[in-house]
């Protein structure tokens, strides 16, 4: 069976064609993510940034009134404990071990039978994220009811953010529990909704409504419940139509990009730049883009109906015929 089109224990994939897969995460009657899942995620990004027939993944839940509640306590208490209370340059160095003891098969297995094995699934949690940031593949969050915690950041992650009506929340509680968020929210929330708003709201612990959530910029669009899929696939489909590696060295520089040094964020600017402009595609759009221009005299997106045509095409190499 094709990784595409399978029922996991814990997510379901549908292949709904046209590059779009549907991933639905299965949870349990509390909606929470657990300790299993997260094998089941991991090989699903890495299949899906890695299949070039994946365009788009849209990533909703399963329970009535969540996407995700969030992860499992349970999940947390025994894998967390594993490694001792230490101070923050040990568990700092541990942290580092784990991602290197990640590198092969053979240290993944030897350090999951040990203490490592909390911050091992941690630093692949991660590491998952990342490539979704930076993937030529769309990633879509049809958040079809609450989302804390993990939830949330599984939503920081993609490139889109649909939510449903309803009296939903989105955000992190961590900070009730007597810890912080741990799978990049306090990295990815403040860069969308800016540092001193994020942190209030970590530090507080209050998650946003929708509503909120929608008018600070940590969703994109709020829509009703029956429409939320086919919203999300519409949405996603529209910016998949884009170049697929032009998609991915935009979400690298900003994503990447956006935590570095002005200078060193420009300097992976000119690397992606300078990357793209002799690839086929590139090379191919812009030949088009010229010769249309000289047989109208007009750049083609000041002709009439010439930028909505690229925008819904996906790319500007689109004839169009020049009216007065």
């Amino acid at each position: 069976m094709s990784w595409k089109d399978r029922r996991g224990q814990h997510i379901d994939i549908q292949d709904l064609g046209s590059g779009v897969v549907l991933a639905r995460f299965v949870g349990n009657d509390l909606g929470l993510f657990v300790r299993e899942a997260a094998p089941e995620l991991v090989d699903l990004i890495e299949h899906a940034d890695r299949d070039p027939e994946v365009r788009v993944v849209v990533l909703t839940g399963s329970h009535p009134h969540r996407f995700i509640s969030h992860a499992d306590l349970d999940w947390l208490q025994k894998d967390g404990s594993g490694i001792p209370p230490l101070s923050r340059r040990i568990t700092s160095l541990v942290a580092r071990v784990a991602h290197h003891a990640r590198r092969t098969r053979f240290t993944r297995w030897v350090a999951r039978k040990t203490p490592l094995n909390g911050a091992i699934q941690l630093d692949q949690i991660h590491e998952t994220f990342v490539r979704m940031t930076t993937s030529s593949t769309v990633f879509v969050a049809a958040i079809n009811g609450s989302a804390l915690g993990l939830g949330a950041e599984i939503s920081w992650a993609s490139d889109l953010r649909l939510m449903a009506e309803g009296d939903y929340v989105i955000g992190h509680l961590e900070v009730l529990l007597g810890f912080g968020p741990g799978a990049g929210g306090t990295q990815r929330l403040p860069r969308l909704i800016g540092s001193h708003r994020a942190l209030v709201a970590m530090l507080e612990g209050r998650p946003f409504s929708a509503e909120d959530a929608l008018a600070i910029g940590a969703i994109d669009e709020i829509v009703p419940s029956d429409q939320l899929i086919a919203r999300a696939i519409e949405r996603g489909k529209y910016l998949a139509a884009r170049p697929p590696k032009a998609i991915a060295a935009i979400k690298r520089a900003v994503n990447v990009g956006g935590s570095l040094s002005m200078a060193e964020g420009l300097h992976l600017e000119r690397a992606e730049f300078l990357a793209l402009l002799p690839e086929r595609q590139a090379q191919s759009i812009m030949s088009h883009y010229v010769r249309d221009t000289a047989s109208v005299g007009e750049l083609l997106v000041y002709q009439p109906g010439g930028y909505a045509a690229a925008l819904q095409n996906g790319d500007a190499a689109v004839v169009t015929t020049k009216t007065d």
